[in-house]
């Protein structure tokens, strides 16, 4: 019985180390900015970029503005704000994102804290403070419809988004390969959730969220499980659920047939004319 006892208590006492590691290691995990290279250049490649530096708490993040392309009309036009994956960056999107712009909609690419060229730490606080930061500059742009604002999440840019849309009025949210929370991972860790610093709660955001609700998930996502996507589809009063036959990287596998689904979704909400 005494060893028994002996053994339990090492037990509890790795497992204590274990939740301590993991509890300070998460960040690391969730936001790998450390192992992405930052190209040099992108934003002389693309025509019409404007860079933006937001002040935060924590150091100016860089964000860029991609106008709605010419010979559009010239009243207010509506606006997407973008948020990337956890192991990308804002100069990755621009060239796929003119697809947006050729609609006559601006997009709002914002970097994360501590990303490619941006200060601070990324955090759900950090993120959430800055694309508030940011959502306040646009809207004042004289060129932007403040009514017409979509939000628009890539996996961990879900809960970016989604925090965003807790805060500020939205005509539409967009999520791709997003999860519910963070801490629905706890118990894949067997940790208790109560240890997970940035929760990104998307399912209840999601839950009160009364705009449209566009949701893309492959079904063979490896990293962000499609049953994720499906529990936010539920939770949404309004929702439309895009399924591909990918994973989580690859999706969506064609882009071009996306962003025609997306048009036709933005003509129905009647964000576009």
């Amino acid at each position: 019985m005494q060893i028994l006892f002996k053994l339990a208590l090492w037990a509890l006492f790795f497992y204590l180390i274990y939740c301590c590691f993991l509890f300070l290691v998460q960040r690391q995990m969730i936001f790998p900015r450390y192992l992405i290279v930052t190209p040099l250049g992108t934003e002389n490649q693309i025509s019409g970029i404007e860079k933006i530096w937001i002040d935060t708490r924590h150091g100016k993040v860089e964000a860029w503005f991609l106008p709605p392309s010419s010979g559009q009309n010239s009243d207010p036009a509506p606006a997407v704000i973008f948020a990337h994956g956890n192991a990308e960056l804002i100069d990755f999107w621009p060239q796929e994102l003119k697809k947006l712009t050729n609609l006559g909609i601006g997009v709002l690419l914002v970097e994360y804290p501590g990303y490619g060229r941006s200060k601070g730490a990324p955090s759900q606080k950090s993120i959430t403070e800055t694309f508030i930061t940011a959502y306040d500059i646009l809207i004042k742009r004289k060129e932007v419809d403040p009514s017409r604002i979509i939000l628009f999440g890539r996996s961990i840019g879900g809960g970016a988004v989604c925090r965003l849309a807790a805060e500020r009025p939205s005509a539409a949210l967009i999520l791709m390969s997003t999860f519910t929370s963070v801490q629905s991972y706890a118990s894949k860790y067997l940790v208790p959730k109560f240890l997970i610093r940035d929760p990104f709660d998307n399912l209840s955001v999601v839950g009160a969220y009364s705009g449209p609700v566009l949701i893309i998930h492959g079904k063979y996502d490896n990293i962000i499980p499609y049953k994720h996507g499906v529990t936010l589809c539920r939770a949404a009063k309004h929702c439309k659920m895009i399924s591909y036959d990918c994973a989580h990287n690859d999706c969506p596998p064609n882009w071009d047939t996306f962003w025609q689904f997306v048009e036709s979704f933005l003509h129905e909400i009647k964000i576009i004319k």
